[in-house]
């Protein structure tokens, strides 16, 4: 049997990737009014991002134990490689190390140092390697080898979420003086929410937003993937500029960006994850 892949639910992959990709999905949580829901199985509130005391949780060490178990189990003893949210935004990572350990060396853990498509990105490389049989060491470098190459920003609309949240890194010093900044943040490359820019407009911070995308990418291929929170005519907006900025990156993914994470950023964000090509620029064929 094939190595199996496990991922938590801030991934947002979409249905028919989880099913193909043989990939099983653990849910993060949503504490509302008392109540632990269960991201991507339980229904949430339709008013969750106007409330102000809502919180989030990392999935607990006993459940990612019996995801590995399963997991382990469905891949007959090849072994699970564990893609999940980077370590400094939730502490499900720290959660599954710790329950790795009781499978001595079946279970791989790996920090995606992103969250969204940014782990999903990583998790579906892990995911083609160990569909095409690759043993559990070289899925897992898959997996590794894909950490560097993702990168995700995301506009917010209002900085309350953010204010609240633990989750913001260097660009905390700022919020509390902003008044009426629409901040273009990034995921840094140790897995941190930090600030990329300061923007006075949504309109501008998403074109900023395109720009830094389209910069990154520049003549190599990459698959794209847009987020957004209750927006889905802004995030309609960025895929179709994506899409004819870079035909060669084929089609970009349009996904909400879930309530674990809508929690923390609020609604009407828009985001980008990118995950470039292994392959560098000066290699690529002409098309």
């Amino acid at each position: 049997m094939a190595v199996v892949v496990v991922t938590d639910s801030s991934a947002r992959l979409r249905a028919d990737d989880v099913r193909t990709g043989g990939i099983h999905v653990v849910p993060l949580h949503i504490l509302v009014d008392g109540r632990d829901l269960r991201d991507g199985v339980d229904v949430t509130p339709a008013d969750l991002y106007q409330r102000g005391h809502v919180t989030t949780a990392g999935a607990t060490p006993s459940e990612l134990s019996a995801a590995y178990r399963g997991a382990l189990e469905a891949s007959d003893g090849a072994g699970v490689v564990a893609v999940h949210i980077s370590g400094e935004l939730s502490s499900t990572l720290g959660a599954a190390e710790y329950a790795a350990r009781e499978f001595d060396g079946a279970v791989r853990v790996v920090d995606s140092k992103s969250t969204a498509m940014g782990t999903g990105f990583v998790a579906l490389a892990a995911a083609r390697a160990a569909l095409a049989g690759a043993d559990l060491e070289t899925v897992a470098a898959e997996a590794e080898s894909a950490v560097p190459r993702v990168r995700a920003y995301i506009v917010v609309q209002r900085l309350d979420n953010l204010r609240r949240s633990g989750r913001i890194g260097t660009a905390a010093s700022w919020l509390g003086t902003a008044l009426a900044l629409k901040p273009l943040l990034r995921i840094d490359e140790q897995g941190r929410l930090v600030l990329a820019q300061r923007v006075r407009t949504a309109s501008k911070a998403q074109a900023a937003m395109i720009e830094q995308v389209l910069e990154v990418v520049g003549e190599r291929h990459a698959a794209l993937a847009v987020h957004h929170i209750d927006n889905p005519d802004a995030a309609g907006e960025l895929a179709a500029t994506l899409a004819s900025a870079l035909p060669g990156c084929g089609d970009v993914v349009v996904t909400d960006l879930g309530p674990v994470l809508g929690v923390h950023v609020g609604a009407g964000a828009v985001g980008i994850a990118v995950a470039l090509d292994p392959t560098p620029p000066d290699r690529l064929m002409p098309v």
